[in-house]
């Protein structure tokens, strides 16, 4: 692996590990505790969540994505077939990842923050966290099979 690689890879591994230690946070304990709460407050709660978060998880989401790119272009140059394969395959989960969050969290995120800016509970609050909540699990995978992807492209 390149010098690059390995920095490009570091990164990316840091980085990730910021939205994967989100996700898992999301999975294991904030899920379950707002289980415990009314449909207001999961609202005021998640709204105000999303807000921050969809703004300042973006950098560790976005540089994880392209320093996995960055890491498997160099090796692949060089012929390191197991470090481009590995840090490839890292790029190609955190691109799904990406999916699954434009397409199922993030217009969930907006409507919870809306209602909360707004001061209201949707009726469908409750199934709007169900939502949300069946996918945290694997965003979590994802981000953690991507982690375990950078971790083996450095070792190779």
């Amino acid at each position: 692996m390149t010098t690059f690689s390995h920095v490009a890879a570091l990164v990316a591994v840091l980085a990730t590990g910021v939205v994967y230690g989100t996700d898992v946070f999301c999975a294991l304990v904030q899920r379950p505790a707002l289980a415990r709460v009314d449909d207001a407050a999961l609202t005021a709660v998640m709204g105000n969540l999303h807000r921050v978060a969809d703004r300042r998880m973006v950098v560790p989401g976005v540089l994880g994505v392209i320093a996995a790119a960055a890491a498997s272009v160099p090796a692949a140059v060089a012929g390191r077939t197991v470090e481009a394969a590995t840090a490839g395959a890292a790029f190609l989960l955190l691109v799904v990842w990406v999916l699954l969050y434009l397409r199922v969290s993030a217009p969930i995120n907006r409507r919870l923050t809306a209602a909360a800016d707004a001061g209201d509970t949707p009726a469908d609050a409750r199934a709007l966290q169900a939502a949300w909540d069946r996918v945290i699990v694997p965003r979590a995978v994802l981000q953690g099979l991507a982690v375990l992807a950078l971790g083996a492209s450095l070792l190779s």
